[in-house]
C-alpha cells in the first residue's frame, strides 16, 4: 500500500480539522453485528481473525509514523490495540523540550476535545441511574441560564449540539480574547458570565453546530446532579472502574509539574514551536482563533474539554465500555448509536465510497468507513491534536495522542481507518 504523503506545513482550521477527526464518514447499530448480516461478513473478512502485516511492528503504518516523526511533522503517542492486546505502540518526540524528557507509550496528554467522551457517558450513566431524562430542559437541574436557553435547550440538545449554542459567538464575530485562570472558580465563573451574554444561533433541534460551550454546560449539569465536582466524578464512575490509573483533569499547575504529562508545543508563523504551558502569552498559528489560542490558559478541564490519559488507559476505557463495566448493555447503545445525521465540516471531494454518512451520538461521533461502524472523537488545540476510535465490528481500538498542532494527523488516521478496515 503506497503511504500518504506528510501533511505540508499550512494552517487548517481547527474547526475543519475537526470535522473530519470527529466526523470521518455513522448509521445506528448494536455493539455487535448480527451474525450473517452484511456488516458481520465484511468485519470478519477485514481482520476479526488474522492481523494485517501492514499493522505490525515494521508494517506500513509503522513506517509512516517515523518518516513523519523523522521530518518533526509528529510528536506524540500512537497505539493500534486488537480485542484489547497491544499490536503497534509507538512514542515519538519529546513530552517536555527544556527538560529532554521524551514522550513514552504511557505520557499523559492533553485530550483537548476527545475528553468529550467522557462527559456524554456521565451524563448517559445519570439517565441510566435515574438522575435525568434525555428529554429534561436543562433549566429544570440548573439556575441561571437566560430565558431564550431555559425554555428550550433540553439535554438531548447539548449532547447532540444541536442546542443552538454554537461555540458561544455569533457567526462571523471574532471570538473573545484568551484570559489567564488562576483557578477553577475564576475560570467558570467566567463561563457563565459569557453564556448569559449569548444570544441562540438557532431554535434548539433544528439544526446542528458544534458546542464546546454546551458540553461545558453539560459538566456542570453532572457536577450539579451528581453533587460533587465533574472532575471528581468522571474520576469516581468512568476512570477508576475502566482501569485508568494515570487520566484526570489535571489544573495548569499539575500539567507545568508533573513529568509524566506531556507540554504542547504550538507551532509559530516563524517555524518554530513554542511551549503552551510555560508561553501563555503566546498562541498558535493554526486554528480559528488564530495566534491568541492557547488552552494552557484555562486552570482545569472542564465538560468541554482538556482532560488527560493515556493511550494505555484509552485502550483500557475502550475495552470497558464493551464489557459494561461503565453502563448497562441498553445504555452503552444509546450512548454509541447514532442520533442525528451529522454532515461534515469538510466535505470528501475525492469521489471515495469507503465514507458512508456520519452520524452524531451521545458524546461519540459515529461514522462508517468501508461498511464498518465506527465510534470516535477528535480534539485539537493549540500544540495538541488527539483521536480515540473504536471499530466496533471488528473490536479494533486505535489512539493517536500528539503534542504538536493538527498539521499531520488527518492522513495518520486515513491511513488507519483503511489499513484496520481492509479498504484499499
Amino acid at each position: 500500500m503506497a503511504l500518504p504523503r506528510p501533511s505540508p506545513d499550512h494552517a487548517p482550521s481547527r474547526r475543519s480539522t475537526l470535522g473530519l477527526l470527529g466526523a470521518l464518514p455513522l448509521a445506528a447499530g448494536a455493539l455487535v453485528a448480527a451474525p450473517g448480516t452484511a456488516e458481520a461478513n465484511t468485519a470478519a473478512s477485514a481482520g476479526s481473525g488474522r492481523i494485517p502485516q501492514d499493522l505490525r511492528p515494521g508494517g506500513a503504518f509503522d513506517r509512516y509514523l517515523k518518516e513523519l516523526a523523522d521530518k518533526d511533522q509528529f510528536s506524540g503517542t500512537v497505539t493500534i490495540a486488537h480485542r484489547g492486546r497491544h499490536i503497534l505502540a509507538r512514542a515519538y518526540g519529546w513530552a517536555d523540550k527544556e527538560n529532554k524528557v521524551p514522550n513514552k507509550i504511557d505520557t499523559m496528554y492533553a485530550l483537548a476535545s476527545t475528553s468529550k467522551l467522557f462527559t456524554g457517558l456521565a451524563v448517559v450513566q445519570l439517565v441510566q441511574r435515574g438522575k435525568l431524562k434525555f428529554y429534561d430542559l436543562v433549566s429544570k437541574h440548573l439556575d441561571g441560564l437566560p430565558a431564550q436557553m431555559a425554555q428550550s435547550i433540553t439535554v438531548h440538545h447539548l449532547l447532540t449540539h444541536t442546542s443552538g449554542l454554537g461555540d458561544a459567538r455569533r457567526p462571523g464575530e471574532k471570538p473573545p480574547p484568551e484570559k489567564i485562570y488562576n483557578s477553577y472558580e475564576e475560570q467558570m465563573a467566567a463561563f457563565w458570565a459569557n453564556l448569559r451574554t449569548f444570544e441562540l444561533e438557532f431554535t434548539p433541534g433544528t439544526r446542528k453546530a458544534y458546542s464546546s460551550m454546551g458540553y461545558n454546560l453539560l459538566g456542570e449539569l453532572v457536577a450539579r446532579v451528581s453533587g460533587m465536582s465533574f472532575q471528581d466524578y468522571t474520576r469516581q464512575n468512568i476512570f477508576l472502574p475502566a482501569g485508568m490509573k494515570d487520566s484526570a483533569y489535571y489544573t495548569r499547575r499539575q500539567w507545568l509539574a508533573d513529568k509524566r504529562i506531556a507540554h504542547p508545543y504550538m507551532y509559530q508563523k516563524d517555524g518554530t514551536r513554542v511551549d503552551a504551558v510555560r508561553n501563555l502569552d503566546k498562541g498558535s498559528v493554526y486554528g480559528d482563533a488564530g495566534q491568541d489560542s492557547n488552552s494552557a490558559r484555562g486552570w482545569m478541564g472542564t465538560g468541554g474539554g482538556n482532560g488527560f490519559s493515556t493511550a494505555p488507559d484509552l485502550v483500557r476505557f475502550a475495552a470497558a465500555l464493551q464489557a459494561g463495566k461503565l453502563a448497562s448493555r441498553p445504555y452503552t447503545e444509546l450512548y454509541v448509536n447514532g442520533k442525528i445525521s451529522a454532515k461534515p465540516l469538510k466535505e470528501d471531494t475525492s469521489g471515495s465510497s469507503l465514507r458512508g454518512e456520519t452520524f452524531q451520538a451521545y458524546g461519540p461521533v459515529a461514522p462508517t468507513f468501508n461498511n464498518q461502524r465506527i465510534i470516535t472523537h477528535g480534539g485539537g488545540a493549540g500544540g495538541i491534536s488527539t483521536s480515540w476510535s473504536l471499530y466496533l465490528d471488528t473490536d479494533w481500538t486505535a489512539i493517536i495522542l500528539s503534542n504538536y498542532d493538527l498539521q499531520s494527523i488527518e492522513p495518520i488516521i486515513d491511513l488507519e481507518r483503511r489499513l484496520i478496515t481492509g479498504a484499499r
